[in-house]
């Protein structure tokens, strides 16, 4: 078990890593001294105006300096703390042997003991505030000693107080030792053990900011670490696409090698689909170098031939991990899902997957509607797939919003739109609309 002179020394901070920060004299610091000077100037005349300085010899402006050159010394409590407090003791000393009645004050008071206090409170080296707080306290204290074993302050509080005579449980002369001492012990330990709560107190802020901008560093190489992942990811996904695309190529242009003297329709139609194959392949190729630029991540397994044809089979597994998922597919003509890009499909499928895991892991739903639409037919074809649940967010899973941002980058891939957000009569939707001219 430590030493309690150990544990009282590592309360206050000594050989403490931490080191408060040492602002400059600001607004506040003059406001707050140009305020106390004040008010404790105007305590002082009320204070004479009510004869409370009938037995005090000293000048008027002696007094006003006095008062004055406490309040001065605000100004700099938190620039230079222990400075500040050593002259706020001397100050003391000064005033209670010149001008008890001036010291006495309840603003010169209030003074002393801010000084005393910001000096525990914004000392940057704490083993020499423990040195000065110590020599403050041990100074005090034999100075209120000197006075009751030498002089006549005791008796002189007494006869003011006109209480000579025992009339209490105790004796009056140490009744008014005990008292003295246990108005100095309150008054100097309030000041240091509050100056040691401000201390603790601005350390664990700042603790707190370290913590914050490590998260943040932290969360920003997970982050990056994600959009490397997530580009890889997306490269080998659109070199799978655009491999199936060279290689039919070279099929359907070994076989218009084979026929173009026999049939040259049907070597016309081979080289056709060669033309076909090889836009598309182009075209995923251009998305490829776009994305590339930004990613993210989605932690998802590596599935390069799924498609909408898929999808039961991924809300198959979904629903037996305990939710209800309804799919429906909305085909404006006939076999439309089978005639989507390799690119299309593969992304549809990813939106419906990185959409029901966000539902698992972050959402109180316990039904899912995922439904895929997909026209042919309009000016500008589509296929659309949004995912609706019937939950709110679940305290203490919010996620780090990368699903989210690995739909949107992929819907980006695709020139697609994304709506992702609540509904305003419940629950949660994730909506992308892919355009089918920009894939082709």
């Amino acid at each position: 078990m430590p030493h309690p002179t150990a544990r009282v020394l590592e309360w206050f901070g000594v050989d403490d890593a931490f080191e408060r920060g040492r602002p400059p004299i600001g607004r506040s610091d003059v406001l707050l001294a140009v305020l106390v000077e004040a008010v404790s100037l105007l305590a002082l005349e009320l204070v004479r105006s009510a004869g409370g300085f009938s037995h005090t010899d000293v000048p008027v402006w002696a007094q006003w300096f006095a008062v004055s050159s406490g309040a001065v010394l605000l100004l700099g409590r938190r620039r230079w703390p222990l400075t500040v407090a050593l002259i706020a003791s001397v100050h003391m000393f000064v005033a209670g042997v010149t001008m008890p009645e001036v010291m006495g004050q309840v603003s010169l008071q209030i003074i002393y003991f801010v000084a005393i206090l910001s000096g525990v409170a914004w000392a940057r080296d704490r083993r020499a505030m423990v040195l000065v707080m110590g020599l403050i306290v041990l100074f005090m204290f034999a100075w209120i000693t000197w006075q009751f074993a030498l002089g006549s302050s005791v008796q002189d509080w007494l006869d003011d107080e006109e209480l000579s005579e025992h009339i209490g449980f105790f004796p009056p002369i140490p009744a008014a030792i005990a008292i003295t001492l246990l108005i100095n012990v309150i008054y100097f330990g309030g000041a240091i053990i509050g100056g040691g709560v401000s201390w603790r107190a601005a350390r664990q802020r700042g603790r707190l900011e370290e913590q914050a901008v490590t998260i943040a560093a932290q969360a920003g190489r997970l982050r990056d670490q994600a959009v490397v992942d997530e580009r890889l990811r997306i490269a080998r996904d659109l070199h799978d696409v655009v491999a199936h695309g060279v290689s039919a190529m070279g099929i359907q242009a070994g076989a218009a090698r084979r026929v173009l003297d026999r049939d040259p329709d049907a070597a016309c139609t081979a080289l056709a689909n060669v033309e076909e194959a090889s836009r598309e392949a182009v075209t995923q190729m251009r998305h490829l170098l776009g994305t590339l630029r930004e990613g993210t991540a989605e932690r998802t397994e590596r599935t390069t031939d799924a498609g909408v044809r898929d999808l039961p089979d991924l809300v198959a597994d979904v629903a037996g991990q305990g939710l209800a998922v309804n799919l429906d597919v909305v085909e404006a003509q006939a076999d439309a899902a089978g005639r989507l890009s390799r690119g299309i499909g593969l992304a549809v499928y990813r939106t419906v997957q990185e959409a029901l895991t966000n539902v698992r892991r972050h959402s109180t739903a316990d039904t899912v509607s995922v439904v895929v639409r997909i026209d042919e037919s309009q000016p500008r074809p589509y296929a659309e797939v949004e995912v609706v649940d019937n939950g709110r967010p679940r305290h203490g899973t919010s996620g780090s919003g990368l699903g989210q941002l690995g739909i949107r980058e992929r819907a980006a891939t695709h020139g697609g739109q994304v709506d992702i957000g609540p509904r305003v009569t419940g629950g949660y939707r994730v909506r992308v609309r892919y355009p089918l001219a920009v894939s082709r």
